[in-house]
């Protein structure tokens, strides 16, 4: 456990002294919130557009920890073997691998705190019960996973400098599809159906339906976030290599 514990300590000193990992999980995701929060780019149909705009930058912000973020370093990690030394010292590989789930955790608790701090400041108020917090956190956990298999896989097949574009390109494909800056009805025929499918629209759906919203969150969301939250890890294990 202490090799456990120091190995968290330094993954989340490392995170949060990185200036570009602080601006892709808490700079971008505050922007966007206080920008569309503001500024009227999409009707919405939500009596406050932070009422909509909150769950989804919520969601924007787990993606951004669990896949970019995650991904991104482990990748160049590989790439500069420091994965290969570090699984062949007393930490091993489970708890190295561990020590980088629970770090995207404590991240993730950052970012929600600050981020519902703004949207409390913009006028944001929770009107969903403590059971659908509860079930808010739960979305959020299987999302986590799912993202971060996602991030893993492309850690694990490509190389560093090209996993750095993949997983850039993929986050700005998903924020486009994932309902969290426009509504899922907005998006033309296919591209809403296939959308439906990915855990980013699941996640979103789910936390607004949690958080803004007296409905509870729908079977879809927790099937859909439940499937690639399985599948994803599965084909990390599978294809990552360690050097």
């Amino acid at each position: 456990m202490k090799a456990l514990r120091a190995q968290v300590r330094a993954e989340t000193y490392m995170t949060f002294r990185r200036g570009e990992t602080l601006l892709l999980t808490i700079g971008i995701p505050v922007a966007f919130l206080l920008f569309f929060s503001s500024v009227k780019v999409i009707d919405t149909g939500a009596t406050r557009p932070v009422n909509f705009y909150l769950p989804g930058i919520l969601a924007l912000a787990v993606m951004s920890t669990s896949m970019v973020s995650l991904g991104i370093a482990t990748g160049f990690e590989r790439g500069y073997g420091v994965l290969k030394r570090l699984g062949a010292t007393p930490l091993g590989r489970p708890r190295l691998l561990a020590a980088k789930i629970i770090t995207v955790v404590v991240v993730e608790v950052v970012q929600s705190v600050v981020l519902v701090t703004v949207g409390v400041a913009l006028g944001w108020r929770l009107e969903g019960s403590a059971v659908a917090v509860v079930e808010a956190v739960g979305v959020a956990l299987l999302a986590s996973i799912a993202f971060g298999g996602i991030g893993l896989v492309m850690a694990g097949a490509l190389k560093a400098e090209l996993n750095l574009a993949a997983a850039n390109g993929l986050y700005l494909v998903l924020l486009l599809l994932g309902g969290m800056v426009v509504p899922l009805g907005k998006l033309p025929g296919v591209l809403g159906t296939v959308s439906r499918l990915l855990p980013p629209a699941a996640l979103s759906t789910a936390l607004r339906s949690a958080l803004s919203s007296t409905s509870d969150v729908s079977l879809h969301s927790f099937v859909v976030l439940a499937v690639w939250a399985f599948i994803a890890p599965c084909v990390a294990a599978v294809t990552f290599r360690w050097e």
